[in-house]
């Protein structure tokens, strides 16, 4: 191995073997038999059901931007040709929403979270992330989580562009809480140190959201 060679792998395993060492990206998820895969109080749909604030923004990938800033070791801003030019992934999960419908086996194709924290480096006292979207919507939750294994920053579904109404060009997808906290049209990510509600926590929704303990709302 060269020392060019040295070097770049220094910088892209650093934060990994960080993590690993740290155990920091475990969540302690299990994996769930077929007749425990549907949450509590959710129905199966073959449909997506559009959901969102009311306003749908028109965001062409010309002019398309991701900030990633806060706790990080390397601050970045990509725009549409640099995400695309990062290693792309696949995944197939199922979606629950807080509105009881739940969709199983959807195809993402997209850049997983891990990547990108790979090339931000969180710093060791970051412990959460704060979304925003392009229409104004934030949501937050833990880093460990945004960390999982099948999240992914989602560019297609089912091997067609992700369409404008279920957040194209770009949303994320962190399939094991419910889906209000994958948001759409994804323009900022801040890693923070302490958690912070955002648009629906701050309306009465939990702050974590796990479907298996059907946490929709704060009281739950």
């Amino acid at each position: 191995m060269s020392d060019e060679d040295a070097a770049t792998d220094s910088k892209l395993t650093l934060s990994k073997r960080r993590w690993a060492a740290e155990g920091k990206f475990l969540t302690g998820r299990i994996s769930r038999p077929e007749t425990e895969r549907l949450p509590p109080g959710q129905h199966l749909v073959k449909n997506w059901p559009v959901l969102d604030l009311g306003q749908q923004p028109e965001i062409l990938t010309s002019g398309w931007r991701l900030e990633v800033s806060g706790l990080v070791e390397n601050p970045l801003i990509f725009r549409w040709a640099d995400f695309q030019a990062l290693e792309q992934s696949t995944r197939v999960t199922d979606i629950h929403c807080v509105t009881t419908w739940s969709r199983y086996d959807n195809r993402w194709e997209g850049v997983s979270t891990r990547e990108l924290l790979d090339l931000v480096m969180p710093k060791a006292e970051a412990h959460y992330v704060m979304l925003t979207s392009y229409d104004g919507y934030k949501t937050n939750l833990p880093l460990a989580d945004f960390a999982a294994e099948d999240a992914i920053l989602a560019t297609a579904w089912e091997g067609q562009p992700l369409s404008a109404e279920h957040g194209g060009p770009m949303r994320l997808v962190v399939p094991h809480l419910y889906f209000w906290k994958s948001a759409k049209w994804l323009r900022r990510i801040d890693l923070l140190r302490a958690d912070k509600a955002g648009f629906w926590e701050m309306n009465g929704y939990h702050m974590y959201a796990d479907p298996w303990k059907e946490q929709r709302y704060s009281e739950d």
